[in-house]
């Protein structure tokens, strides 16, 4: 399975701000910290905020930040949230849908997959958060 580029950067959005919880962060900060587009990550972060993922401070010193603390925030929800379907291979229209087994095994796979994404939070994937600063700092200064 793979992922979408969406998904890819909601997961992004949401370990930079879990990294710093304690800071409201723009998106061009963000976006620089990953070196990628901001406008990109403008609709990421506007559907992670519909979803109650991260919370939007007005103001000139505004931003975003995480909306609920980072043991509360579920991978496999927010993949489920950010990917459009799963459906592995399109088996509509094959003429052997009815006997193949290949869409069993490959449903199981994916349950599979998810059931593992489930197991963590985001809290689980910042278990080395002052590495991770140091990289996004670097990643700033350049």
């Amino acid at each position: 399975m793979r992922l979408t580029r969406y998904t890819d950067y909601a997961m992004r959005v949401l370990l930079y701000l879990g990294a710093q919880p304690d800071k409201v962060c723009s998106i061009s900060e963000i976006a620089r910290a990953y070196g990628i587009s901001q406008n990109h990550l403008m609709k990421v972060a506007h559907d992670l905020g519909k979803a109650g993922y991260v919370e939007g401070v007005r103001g000139r010193l505004g931003g975003i930040r995480l909306a609920r603390p980072a043991d509360q925030i579920n991978v496999g929800d927010v993949v489920r949230r950010t990917e459009e379907g799963f459906e592995l291979v399109e088996c509509g229209s094959c003429v052997i849908a009815p006997a193949c087994g290949l869409t069993g095994a490959l449903d199981e796979a994916l349950a599979a997959f998810m059931a593992v994404l489930d197991r963590y939070t985001l809290a689980d994937l910042l278990k080395k958060r002052s590495k991770l600063m140091r990289l996004f700092e670097a990643q700033l200064a350049s």
